[in-house]
């Protein structure tokens, strides 16, 4: 599938009957029992991510004022990357079904722990699931920075204008900012409308903050402690984006416009990554991309099952469905950076 891929009404795939397929494949999916909860498997994964967390805190306080400390930064960056995977599970209900714990537990991860607003994420999450790559819709596609089509590129202004010349090699740079970006981010959105306890969300915030950098600047000298900082959040910021990049960067992008039953709307804009146990645990199932989009509340231990069924369904269809290895699908997704910036490499 070329990187570049624009689907628009032209190329849209013809279909039969608009929604019946996807019907299908949710029956067959249910009859698995691939819906149901997984406490047991929730209690201890998110029960380790808790020690662990509990573990950097307590060795962080051990060492004191040592340069050893970047080793701590580091382990910790892998630590947030995990708590902003249970904070997406939990916000798609994956672990509970009712709202309210989940929005509890959401609160608690994002906010307080992870120093990112749930509501904001939550609700930019919510647009993505609902058109993914959509260059007007999807708000993980916006050209703020990055351009993710030529035409963003050709109609990019300012700072992405700038970068997106050589955004494929800027690309793993610009993630060492990821983390600053989401708790800039999470703060500006305490204002606006769509957060629904700006209050409560700003309350948490303000103490996530005043005990990461409190405990940082009191047990660390200044230049220590900026070095915690920039060894953290950066490799937190590359971790999480590594997460997420290949998920759909470098996948077929939709033009306003374009009509795309469910089923097709959510396969052909996704990858799924290939790896095993490993790529399971450090993607958190975000590797089974494809299946995470058709059915978001699915817990994580059903989508190596659901995987075997969707493709399998999808082949019986004829819907492309992509699938690669970790490297390859950065390769793919750097790919397509290099080729839509191609119009502002082209300038004088």
């Amino acid at each position: 599938m070329a990187n570049s891929t624009v689907l628009t009404a032209n190329s849209t795939p013809r279909e039969g009957q608009i929604g019946s397929d996807f019907s299908e494949l949710s029956r067959r999916i249910a009859e698995d029992g691939l819906l149901s909860r997984h406490p047991f498997y929730y209690t201890v994964r998110f029960g380790t991510v808790a020690l662990a967390l509990a573990g950097g805190v307590t060795a962080f306080l051990a060492l004191g004022e040592s340069w050893l400390q970047l080793i701590v930064a580091s382990a910790l960056a892998l630590i947030f990357g995990q708590l902003g995977l249970a904070a997406h599970d939990l916000a798609h209900r994956q672990v509970f079904s009712r709202r309210r714990p989940s929005e509890i537990g959401g609160l608690l991860t994002a906010n307080l722990l992870l120093g990112m607003s749930y509501g904001w994420w939550m609700n930019k999450h919510t647009r993505h699931h609902a058109n993914p790559n959509h260059e007007e819709k999807d708000p993980d596609v916006a050209p703020d920075i990055l351009v993710w089509s030529k035409r963003q590129g050709r109609e990019a202004k300012g700072i992405p204008r700038f970068i997106g010349r050589h955004q494929a090699a800027l690309f793993f740079p610009l993630l060492t900012l990821e983390g600053v970006n989401l708790s800039f981010n999470s703060f500006k959105a305490l204002r606006s409308p769509s957060t629904k306890r700006p209050v409560v969300e700003g309350a948490l915030l303000v103490v996530h903050f005043a005990v990461y950098f409190g405990g940082l600047f009191t047990v660390l000298s200044p230049g220590k402690a900026l070095a915690f900082i920039a060894v953290h959040q950066g490799l937190f910021g590359v971790y999480l984006g590594s997460v997420f990049a290949p998920n759909h960067k470098g996948m077929p992008m939709i033009e306003e416009g374009t009509r795309l039953d469910f089923l097709r709307r959510q396969v052909i804009t996704s990858r799924n990554v290939k790896g095993g146990v490993l790529i399971d645990a450090l993607m958190g199932g975000l590797n089974y991309q494809i299946e995470h989009h058709l059915f978001p509340s699915m817990p994580t231990p059903a989508l190596g099952k659901a995987q075997v069924i969707t493709e399998r369904y999808c082949a019986e269809l004829g819907i492309p469905y992509h699938q690669t290895g970790l490297l390859a699908s950065h390769r793919e997704a750097l790919s397509h950076l290099r080729q839509v910036g191609e119009p502002l490499r082209g300038e004088r």
